[in-house]
């Protein structure tokens, strides 16, 4: 059995036939039929169910094709590996942050990496929580910032530090110069606009109206950060979004609140058991030395 048995069962299993299998690869059609013929003869089980107008893997198939995942994901981490220079005269690093850390997050701790080590080649990706954890589980990805609540019993969770949210207002809102602190009954009477709610910041946020048992007036909502911040900064409505993003938002006032504000953890994600590049080192030591829980 050879690495290319592996690449090409997983092909066919990705693209649900041999036609489009061959294609992706590069290779004819009965080429490919005759490696998958070989590996089933090597393993002596049938891999994929040939009868049906679509290919799918038996049951067998699919047990092997889980197999076969794992298995070219360690060896490319151990091709890293083997490039890897510890001392960060080159090597490469590919993060990945959830939209509301990339919103105040990205740009001063990236300043910071590239100061300390210049020669390192950066990948930057802005993600949902799922495909982060998709992400570090098949090794496209080597770290990311996000929250704290992992589900993928694969991923490591390092905790980093504890962000607060805090209710924010543009410069057209009637409280943009206000600076006494709001109570729950005059919270439930302003008008929000709200990311969407596959986000798990409006998650937090909407935990947190649960809590204080308001019942917010969303008015608008908003499936980008940053779509969010001019909607803010040009309507006389409030947010709730991360502190850090109105302290670096000029035309954003935080609006103080009584009683606790909402808050959660932010985490260091990356894959368990995997082989960690210096430069994803590098990068673990500074987040966890400039941002303390």
């Amino acid at each position: 059995m050879l690495l290319r048995h592996l690449r090409y069962l997983l092909a066919v299993a990705d693209n649900g036939g041999f036609t489009r299998a061959a294609e992706a690869l590069h290779v004819s059609q009965p080429t490919l039929s005759q490696q998958i013929r070989q590996l089933e003869e090597t393993l002596g089980v049938i891999l994929f169910d040939r009868t049906s107008r679509t290919v799918k893997p038996t049951d067998a198939g699919e047990a092997y094709i889980e197999c076969a995942r794992r298995v070219l994901v360690e060896l490319e981490a151990g091709k890293r590996a083997l490039h890897d220079v510890k001392d960060l005269s080159r090597g490469s690093l590919r993060l990945a942050m959830t939209p509301t850390f990339m919103a105040y997050l990205v740009g001063p701790l990236v300043s910071q990496y590239v100061a300390r080590y210049p020669n390192i080649h950066l990948e930057i990706f802005e993600m949902s929580m799922d495909d982060i954890e998709t992400g570090l589980a098949d090794d496209s990805l080597d770290i990311a910032i996000a929250f704290d609540q992992v589900r993928n019993a694969e991923i490591e969770s390092i905790p980093a530090f504890t962000e607060n949210l805090g209710l924010m207002v543009g410069r057209a809102h009637p409280l943009y110069e206000s600076r006494e602190a709001l109570t729950r009954e005059q919270v439930a009477q302003l008008q929000f606009a709200l990311l969407t709610a596959d986000f798990v910041t409006r998650t937090s946020i909407d935990e947190y109206f649960a809590q204080t048992r308001i019942t917010p007036k969303v008015a608008i909502e908003v499936n980008s950060v940053n779509t969010l911040l001019e909607v803010i900064s040009h309507t006389a409505m409030a947010t709730i979004l991360p502190e850090a993003i109105a302290s670096g938002e000029r035309t954003l006032r935080k609006i103080a609140l009584k009683g606790d504000v909402p808050s959660r953890g932010a985490a260091l994600l990356r894959r368990k058991n995997n082989y960690h590049s210096a430069a994803a080192l590098a990068f673990v030591e500074l987040v966890l030395t400039t941002h303390s829980l």
